[in-house]
């Protein structure tokens, strides 16, 4: 056609749907299934060869791909059965209508597209964050005509299948509580997946939101999801699929609604199984076979191979003797230098963390993400109140078998050691109210649970006891980098020289302003007039009663030379008494001390002198430092050339302005510090 260049690599939508001849929400869906997204041209006018240039363009080559897919056909065949449909409701034959919906309608199969799409495993792992952040969203939907209750159960089907594969696995590794949900970090296969569980809240579905879209995603995503957990069920064993109780769904058990299988055992009526989590294992057949000289051979090999095992990890203990479960860490030799990672615990110790634990969830706290969490690091007696659903280890509150408590409300206060009720008593009130505690167990929030995963180890559970004021929740995928305001550190290893000294001191000059000025508006401190000055700036004389006073305080000349330097002494220690009375006066309003030095002061708020002239000689200090290094950065930058000049800059803006965050976020921890304190 002569064309060459973007207008022959590039299609417009439009183009598009008339080629493949399809409408155009079949085409939305098509390109949904292929993975195929418009494209930005450099140059719209000319990849669209008209004059007007159009908003949405295709790969040329991506479009011919689509002429091949079979996908098409199933869409033309709807297309025609429509047709037929209303023709037979045109006609009055509503019986015929009804048997081709049946019998006739087409079921679009896109098992070939993720074949195509993804082809190793790995790749299908790759691209499953977006797959489970949206079934998980599509799970906590109301059904509504968009959304049929179908889809919802099949969601919440594959999402629940998908967290027994973690929980067997202990692949589960980080979990992170934010506002617009809980995010999840897991490891399959060396690949780190990423997803979002939206809070259990009510949804209100609004109409701005295109569901017929989104459901074309649902539908692809389940098939994606199911493909990818038939293959991890597989690869460790595993029936695919999973037998799930829809009575004890209907409970709202949950995870404890499925049932693991192994591959070899046949599901017959007396065979044992467990659920959430817990695999159902084949007995081992042929164990008397085994000849009895090999297995004593093998032992004595073993017990050979003890002394080695024990050389080996000996440097595990310390000089005296005692054994220690410290991991070594990478200590940064000096300032500036790379920081490396630390080792970790290993994934095994890991996923046995909350093992030895019996764990009772309170009414208030969110069951779900903490039964999933548990039941992936180990724990395998959850218990909770009937109310949340079935599944529970046990649903007396009161078991002495549970160690741990979840709670989410605050401490209620014990009565008094005098009065002390009978047991009996005790125990009918603690079991009626549901709030008492029982000697020997652990009340925790639920913040304790992620931050123990976070970590990777149990971390002290009085700084999470109901009613106290909780360590702040980090995200661990943020690491601090360096000049960076950072939580989990004290203000002492975080504040630049001299910084908390001057804050000190700019907060009490701040105070003492403050309640001056407080006792200046209640009228307790009394300003002397100044001269009257009119509005030219000159002195005004003084009126008659000005004069008057002149003459009542003259009294006559002096009979004697000599009185008259006595009088004028005495005339002075008067005036300074008096002006050290009032400033007295004027420091006892405003609740401060008052001292010779501050008597030697300004008259306005002059008694901290002491205190502003450390703060000047701290400021004055800073700015000298400042000052020299400001010259000798300025000297350093004329050495450089214009191009590097900008780009150091643009780097020194944007790293004062960090800098700057860090020090509002370093005061702001400091005022609630002192508030404590």
């Amino acid at each position: 056609m002569g064309t060459s260049g973007q207008a022959k690599n590039f299609i417009t939508r439009t183009q598009a749907v008339r080629k493949l001849q399809i409408s155009l929400p079949d085409f939305r869906r098509l390109c949904i299934y292929k993975g195929i997204y418009p494209r930005e041209p450099r140059n719209k006018r000319k990849a669209s060869k008209t004059s007007t240039p159009s908003t949405t363009f295709y790969y040329t080559k991506d479009i011919q791909y689509l002429l091949h897919e079979p996908i098409l056909n199933k869409f033309r065949d709807h297309k025609a059965l429509a047709k037929k449909i209303a023709r037979s409701l045109g006609r009055g034959e509503v019986g015929d209508a009804a048997r081709l919906e049946k019998t006739a309608k087409t079921r679009i199969t896109l098992d070939h597209i993720i074949k195509q799409r993804y082809p190793t495993f790995v790749d299908a792992l790759r691209d499953l964050d977006d797959a489970l952040s949206l079934l998980f969203l599509f799970v906590n939907l109301p059904s509504t005509s968009t959304v049929p209750p179908k889809t919802i159960a099949l969601c919440q089907r594959l999402c629940l299948e998908f967290e027994h594969y973690l929980i067997t696995t202990h692949s589960l590794r980080k979990s992170f509580i934010s506002i617009k949900g809980i995010y999840y970090q897991a490891t399959i296969q060396g690949q780190d997946i990423l997803w979002l569980v939206p809070h259990k809240f009510v949804q209100r579905v609004t109409g701005d939101v295109d569901f017929r879209i989104m459901g074309t995603f649902v539908e692809f995503y389940t098939t994606l999801l199911g493909f990818v957990n038939y293959r991890l069920y597989t690869s460790i064993g595993l029936v695919y699929p999973p037998r799930f109780n829809v009575k004890s769904d209907e409970r709202g058990g949950e995870l404890s609604a499925i049932t693991l299988d192994g591959i070899n055992v046949t599901r017959t009526a007396d065979a044992t199984h467990v659920t959430s989590g817990d695999i159902v294992q084949n007995e081992t057949q042929g164990n008397d076979d085994v000849n009895p000289d090999f297995q004593k051979q093998a032992d004595q090999i073993l017990e050979s191979l003890k002394p080695a095992e024990e050389t080996q990890f000996a440097d595990q203990f310390m000089e005296d003797g005692t054994a220690t479960d410290a991991i070594d860490k990478f200590d940064v030799q000096g300032e500036g230098a790379d920081v490396l990672d630390q080792p970790r615990i290993s994934d095994a110790e890991t996923g046995q963390l909350f093992a030895p634990y019996s764990f009772f969830l309170s009414r208030e706290t969110p069951r779900q993400p903490l039964e999933f969490l548990l039941r992936s690091f180990g724990c395998k007696r959850i218990s909770w109140d009937e109310v949340l659903g079935d599944g529970a280890f046990t649903n007396d509150e009161y078991d002495p078998s549970i160690t741990h408590q979840v709670v989410d409300r605050p401490p209620i206060a014990q009565p008094d050691s005098a009065t002390e009720p009978d047991q009996n008593q005790e125990n009918e009130v603690s079991r009626s109210t549901g709030r008492g505690r029982m000697l020997g167990r652990v009340y925790i929030q639920p913040q304790w649970v992620w931050d123990c995963v976070n970590q990777g180890k149990l971390l002290r559970p009085d700084q999470y006891a109901p009613g106290a004021t909780l360590p702040p929740h980090l995200s661990p995928w943020v690491k601090p980098t360096k000049a960076a305001y950072d939580p989990t550190l004290s203000l002492a290893e975080q504040e630049e020289e001299n910084e908390a000294e001057q804050a000190v001191l700019d907060e009490e000059e701040q105070e003492e302003l403050d309640q001056l000025a407080a006792a200046t508006a209640d009228g307790e401190v009394q300003v002397e007039p100044e001269d009257d000055i009119d509005d030219h700036g000159m002195d005004i004389a003084g009126g008659d009663s000005e004069a008057s006073s002149v003459v009542d305080e003259f009294g006559g000349f002096a009979s004697d030379d000599a009185e008259a330097p006595a009088d004028a002494n005495e005339d002075e220690e008067a005036g300074d008494t008096h002006s050290q009375h009032q400033k007295e006066l004027e420091a006892e309003a405003a609740g401060l001390p008052f001292t010779e030095t501050a008597a030697n002061g300004t008259a306005n708020g002059s008694w901290a002198g002491n205190a502003r002239s450390k703060g000047d000689e701290l400021r004055k200090r800073a700015a000298k430092k400042r000052k020299e290094e400001e010259e000798e950065l300025e000297r350093r930058k004329m050495m450089m050339s214009k191009k590097k000049r900008k780009l150091f800059e643009k780097m020194a803006y944007s790293n004062q302005q960090k800098d700057d965050e860090a020090a509002k976020l370093r005061s702001k921890r400091r005022k609630l510090e002192k508030g404590k304190g």
